[in-house]
């Protein structure tokens, strides 16, 4: 019973590292639907943008595509695409140019080998696993008393941990290339260039939470390790 009731209360310790992932999620949904509704002066649509982008620099093999849902932009550095979402795809907004000029941001990390972006691919196998399964190897060594398949456990979310720091430079330079860009291709006047910043420091915020919610369940599961002791 008391092993139960630590198990349960340690989720306490994740209260202030959620409510910093929902502020971050409410800017930037905030920030992305305003400028989601200024058009910018071009008229250049986020699919245009984001193909003058890669032909300015050099990239031939990376194509763009639509994809479905809200939000939903990446780039795929095992198909060579850059998706995005409709709203980005044929949207002329600077929401719209600069995700899209984020996204390809990371088509151009690819293609001169930036060092974390290739770090973060390669853990990411663990990471995914330790991810889903850590807490699963936490409560079967509560069940069985071992201490041992709880490390284990931590030691897999160790990696997950470790990729949600790899993805802070990965994003964040990103954003930089899309900034750069927008500016110097004149996609975005300057004042323009202001809201995009904006938009793409929102959506940044996010990852940082999402690395904070990754430390916080580390220390929660470091907790429930030390309980064992």
């Amino acid at each position: 019973m008391a092993s139960y009731f630590l198990y349960h209360s340690s989720f306490l310790i994740m209260i202030p590292f959620m409510i910093l992932a929902m502020l971050a999620q409410s800017r930037v949904k905030s920030t992305y639907r305003r400028y989601l509704n200024v058009r910018s002066y071009r008229g250049m649509t986020g699919r245009e943008v984001a193909e003058a982008i890669l032909v300015r620099n050099g990239i031939n093999d990376v194509t763009v595509e639509m994809v479905g849902g809200i939000m939903s932009d990446h780039y795929d550095p095992r198909s060579k695409k850059v998706r995005l979402s409709q709203a980005v795809y044929s949207g002329s907004s600077i929401a719209a140019l600069s995700i899209a000029a984020h996204e390809v941001g990371h088509a151009m990390q690819h293609a001169n080998g930036y060092v974390p972006l290739s770090l973060r691919t390669a853990i990411l196998p663990v990471a995914s696993f330790g991810s889903s399964s850590a807490f699963l190897f936490v409560f079967l060594g509560f069940f069985f008393n071992s201490g041992m398949i709880m490390d284990i456990g931590i030691w897999f979310f160790i990696a997950a941990v470790v990729f949600q720091f790899l993805t802070l430079p990965v994003e964040f330079n990103a954003s930089s290339r899309a900034i750069v860009q927008l500016s110097e291709n004149n996609f975005l006047y300057e004042d323009e260039v202001v809201g995009a910043k904006r938009m793409l420091n929102a959506a940044a915020m996010t990852y940082v939470a999402a690395t904070a919610v990754a430390i916080g369940q580390l220390i929660r599961l470091i907790v429930l390790r030390n309980s064992r002791d």
